[in-house]
């Protein structure tokens, strides 16, 4: 297993970190204890020490399955993390029993690493009108909490602020060789490099999108390593960053289990001409674009309601990694008056585009494409 020693923090850590979020299921969706319990221990044998959680993962019974199943290693052997969920969050006194609750539920008497979780502008509006920092400051100096930082789902420029606002343990960001101008992206990792903050990284596969890429690609990735998953080349794209220090998978099966094992097996940078079949697999990805929307909005509003940039998104993002789970996610999670097949084609859209996209005939094709999930 390859390590890390994070100077900051005097700890060392795994670079795998094992994601608690992604559990396999039983047909009732709860989480099939026997296979997580197994996944857990195979990775834990391995040489994995961090396990990372929140409060509502697994429909808020992840913390608790994680706490019980961590119970039964040395307490010294792992470091644990969760998170404070601050979108359920109006007042200190409500962090305050969500904070005993956590440490109760999982039956431990500090977390390691604790997280605010998912700073955007209104949640981070939350943490700042409450004090709840000051209130997560007096948890570490009573040793309930050993290392204090954030995840981060925003623009750079409040990432910008939230970093700088003080001397951080570390951040958690969102990073993979496709998102590197979104969210933090690698504006945000070249400033917590400069201020000595580690870098935590989720969604080093961008949710599985790049393990789901089209044969043409999967064959340019193989040509080059036929010994490498396609889902490896990504987590490999990250862990060549040197301040990306822990990088999260959030393991659904065995069979993922032991790819990130084998990945993770020994420090091995990208070389050169790996670091380029990355790029050439960037381009044929971006070549794959549905539609050039550049999210204006001129089009908006829609007389009947079509959220026309984020139909666009959706077919954008399927046409790119052709992940069926995402683009039924997607459609589900839109009203219905959202949806491309609400289009009634009265044109107004197309007379505002600025890009003149024939976005009638688009939403025509995607409402087509979605009636045959």
């Amino acid at each position: 297993m390859e390590y890390v020693n994070l100077e900051k923090l005097g700890v060392r850590v795994s670079r795998l970190g094992f994601g608690c979020m992604r559990f396999p299921t039983t047909p009732e969706g709860k989480i099939d204890e026997n296979r997580a319990l197994a996944m857990l221990d195979t990775a834990y044998r391995a040489g994995v020490n961090y396990f990372d959680t929140a409060y509502f993962y697994h429909n808020k019974t992840s913390e608790e399955f994680v706490g019980r199943a961590l119970m039964r290693y040395p307490r010294e052997s792992f470091y644990l993390a969760t998170k404070l969920p601050l979108s359920l969050i109006s007042s200190l006194e409500e962090a305050k029993e969500i904070f005993e609750g956590q440490l109760q539920s999982m039956q431990v008497e500090y977390f390691d690493f604790y997280l605010l979780h998912c700073i955007n502008q209104k949640n981070w509006k939350t943490t700042l009108d409450n004090g709840l920092i000051d209130y997560l400051l007096e948890q570490k100096r009573q040793g309930r909490i050993r290392h204090l930082g954030f995840s981060f789902h925003d623009s750079y420029a409040l990432f910008e602020e939230v970093l700088t606002c003080r001397d951080w343990d570390f951040c958690q960001i969102q990073l993979n060789y496709m998102d590197t101008d979104i969210q933090a992206g690698m504006k945000g990792y070249e400033l917590a490099a400069q201020r000595g903050i580690p870098v935590i990284v989720m969604e080093p596969v961008k949710g599985g999108s790049l393990a789901t890429l089209s044969e043409d690609i999967c064959r340019r990735f193989q040509q080059a390593r036929p010994d490498w998953s396609v889902a490896s080349w990504a987590m490999r794209w990250v862990k060549s960053l040197d301040n990306c220090r822990i990088i999260l998978s959030g393991m659904s099966d065995e069979a993922q289990v032991a790819d990130n094992l084998a990945t993770f097996d020994k420090p091995q940078k990208l070389t050169q001409e790996e670091l380029q079949v990355i790029s050439e697999v960037r381009a044929m990805i971006e070549e794959r674009t549905f539609v050039g929307c550049t999210n204006c909005k001129y089009c908006m509003p829609c007389p009947f309601g079509v959220d026309i940039p984020e139909n666009f998104r959706m077919m954008n993002t399927y046409a790119k990694y052709s992940n069926e789970g995402q683009l039924r996610f997607d459609w589900k999670d839109m009203e219905d008056a959202e949806r491309a097949d609400q289009c009634r084609a009265c044109g107004k859209c197309e007379t505002a585009c600025p890009q003149q996209i024939p976005i009638r005939a688009k939403l025509r094709e995607i409402a087509a494409r979605m009636k045959e999930q």
